[in-house]
């Protein structure tokens, strides 16, 4: 059989991406899988979306992430949504169905797979306080309403846009979802089984910031998860554990969405192992 040194294409468009990680993991699952796909993270700006978005076809790119600022502006150059994508009203990964572009958000779906794989927790009849409006809140918030979560707090400091938030997911799901502004030191309640943070509060460079929540009043056994990977470790992770309260960090959000868009790319399971080993060895070589 003749050699083959045409490889499967999928990426990221994104701006900036020079410091995107995705590549690294996903390339880890292909390894194992003995695929030869590689994934490229592709600058481009808000005005050549479009043009990005055409060329797919002709590159013959099996599929691609979306990462600021076109989470939202993609969907007018794609062809359908899957419900939870539009119920989110944004995509992060576009796939390929005979010829069809189709926009999904597989952020959501990461994260409840890692509530339920890495923390052991069954998100339905749970109650939940969400910080954060934005698109990671709102694909994680829609996904938990979704999974029968009894109650859903989003707590934020834009009262409009929170507002706007709950209206949406309201709509979308039919859940019990409220708000509450955030002003000051936010107290976390004795009634709250699962606690995320949703915002990019922590993220490296800012390292040493932490929300402003008092973990005090916490019930004991409540969750505390945070959608910040880099650093993995975050000060409120750091301040969740020292109370003795079960964590699930960033990490498991952003390998299971990949893992999400591996299958969805490729119809095969990956090694999840591998991709997750590999994004921590580039998050702590970086």
């Amino acid at each position: 059989m003749p050699a083959n040194y045409q490889a499967e294409l999928v990426g990221v468009f994104g701006q900036p991406v020079a410091e995107n990680p995705t590549g690294v993991m996903q390339e880890a699952g292909f390894a194992a899988a003995g695929l030869n796909w590689r994934y490229l993270n592709f600058e481009v700006s808000a005005e050549k979306l479009g043009a990005a978005m055409q060329a797919m076809e002709a590159l013959g790119v099996r599929g691609i992430n979306l990462t600021i600022p076109h989470k939202v502006a993609v969907i007018e150059h794609l062809d359908d949504l899957s419900p939870e994508a539009r119920a989110i009203g944004a995509v992060n990964t576009v796939r390929l169905d005979n010829g069809r572009k189709i926009g999904e958000n597989t952020d959501g779906k990461g994260f409840l797979r890692g509530v339920r794989a890495d923390a052991g927790m069954d998100p339905d009849g749970k109650r939940v306080v969400l910080l954060g409006a934005g698109g990671a809140a709102r694909a994680i918030g829609t996904e938990l309403v979704l999974a029968g979560a009894s109650d859903l707090l989003v707590v934020n400091r834009s009262a409009k846009r929170g507002e706007t938030m709950v209206s949406d997911l309201l709509a979308a799901t039919g859940g019990r979802v409220r708000f509450k502004q955030w002003e000051g030191t936010y107290p976390v309640p004795e009634t709250c089984d699962l606690f995320v943070n949703a915002t990019s509060i922590g993220l490296y460079p800012d390292v040493d910031a932490m929300p402003a929540v008092d973990l005090s009043g916490a019930p004991d056994g409540m969750l505390v998860a945070d959608v910040v990977f880099n650093p993995p470790e975050t000060r409120l992770l750091a301040a969740a554990r020292k109370r003795g309260l079960p964590t699930l960090d960033g990490l498991s959000m952003l390998v299971y969405q990949g893992v999400i868009a591996f299958e969805m790319w490729t119809g095969q399971s990956p090694d999840e192992a591998a991709m997750k080993s590999a994004l921590r060895a580039a998050l702590a070589e970086g």
